[in-house]
């Protein structure tokens, strides 16, 4: 399997004319009926032998956060928990170091996880992603990296706030920074390995930097359930709009730009589509009620609208849970309780593979109604016309 990458490289390289490259992603266009742009390509597998190395790398990841786990045990030993023979007792000096203690231990168990599994990631990307060029380790190796870093931060944030000295607002402004180390881990990892779920790993560390330095600004216990919706939803809006930009860069879609894209939109939609419902009140209970229920189906054709619009299907994806809900409900309403599950994956069953099978129909009929100059930044209805020595450039 190869991947746009691979033949922007081989063009690069001179190994394949970039007449010969446009042709060939012309030719695979005209098989599958559909342009190639709209194919959201990603490479998630090079080979079986992808998935061979991913679980190697998994056991060995697992295993380590458990040796660093079992090193924080031996650094500082709790002791037995203290007779407790009244509950004064529970006041006493003993009780009290047996549970910073207990902190510390635990504290200690996240931050040596995260800097074993941590440390291991990069050696290990550095053969499988820098030169093995390998797909599904690459991205574990860079979910590892982060996640082990900002297990480092988690740590520091446990052994400041302990059970002892609990405070919410220095926890959250502690927490942010947690995640701004993660966010400089995957700047870090990008300008390095330039793996493209990279970006989107940063932006959702920047996301949640942002949303816990709000939550200590405003103070942990005065921001309600709502307020918390409305800025995760503020935060997905603005990492689909860097997403936008990204796609904006790559129309044709044959560069790694797109494939960072792609990551991104993955990455906003479940950060605008739950907010959005939730804030319907389809997650309070199991009768949202009609206005609700047909409000789903309503945001959910806006979505779709989106979709068409921006040739993206991760909206559809994260948002589809609830309309199944929504739709559930309605048929149940009006009469349908034993079959309103089947009618429900029915409808959308039908529904989503109509819209697969004429998706660039209908595609073109929601771009020909944007302005000219939204058009121009969207990609094209069309596989662009191919003119020789016109290929596509190197990424």
């Amino acid at each position: 399997m190869y991947s746009d990458e691979d033949l922007n490289s081989a063009v690069a390289a001179g190994a394949l004319s970039a007449e010969a490259a446009a042709n060939f992603r012309a030719h695979m266009s005209r098989l599958r009926h559909l342009p190639h742009a709209s194919e959201e390509d990603f490479r998630l597998l090079n080979s079986f032998n992808d998935i061979f190395v991913s679980i190697g790398i998994v056991i060995l990841l697992v295993a380590l956060g458990a040796i660093g786990q079992a090193l924080a045990g031996a650094f500082v030993v709790v002791p037995p928990f203290p007779a407790i023979s009244s509950p004064s007792d529970y006041d006493s000096p003993a009780v009290t170091a047996w549970y910073a203690a207990r902190a510390v231990t635990q504290a200690l168990s996240v931050t040596m996880a995260g800097l074993l599994i941590a440390a291991a990631a990069w050696p290990l990307a550095i053969f499988f992603t820098a030169k093995r060029r390998m797909a599904l380790p690459s991205i574990l190796l860079l979910l590892a990296f982060v996640g082990g870093v900002f297990a480092i931060g988690v740590g520091g944030v446990m052994l400041v706030v302990t059970e002892s000295n609990e405070n919410d607002t220095l926890g959250a402004v502690l927490v942010a920074g947690a995640a701004l180390l993660a966010a400089g881990a995957a700047w870090l990892h990008w300008r390095r390995f330039m793996v493209p779920i990279t970006v989107a790993a940063g932006s959702a560390a920047i996301a949640g930097t942002v949303l816990a330095l709000l939550t200590a600004a405003i103070g942990p216990d005065n921001i309600g359930e709502k307020a918390m919706l409305t800025l995760v939803l503020v935060a997905g809006l603005a990492v689909f709009a860097f997403a936008m930009r990204w796609d904006m860069s790559d129309r044709a879609r044959t560069t790694r730009r797109s494939d960072v894209a792609f990551w991104l939109h993955l990455t906003a939609a479940p950060m605008i589509a739950h907010p959005v419902f939730a804030l319907l009140g389809v997650t309070d209970g199991d009768n949202p009620g009609m206005g609700a229920a047909f409000g789903v189906i309503g945001v959910y054709i806006a979505f779709g609208l989106v979709a068409l619009a921006t040739d993206r299907r991760a909206l559809l994806v994260s948002a589809l849970i609830y309309v199944l809900f929504a739709l559930t409900f309605l048929f149940q309403e009006f009469g349908a309780v034993e079959l309103n599950f089947a009618l429900t994956a029915l409808v959308i069953g039908s529904a989503l593979l109509s819209l697969s099978a004429f998706w660039q129909p209908i595609r073109r009929a929601v771009v020909t109604l944007l302005p000219p100059g939204l058009q121009a930044m969207l990609p094209a209805t069309e596989e662009p016309a191919f003119v020789p020595g016109a290929g596509a450039s190197p990424a």
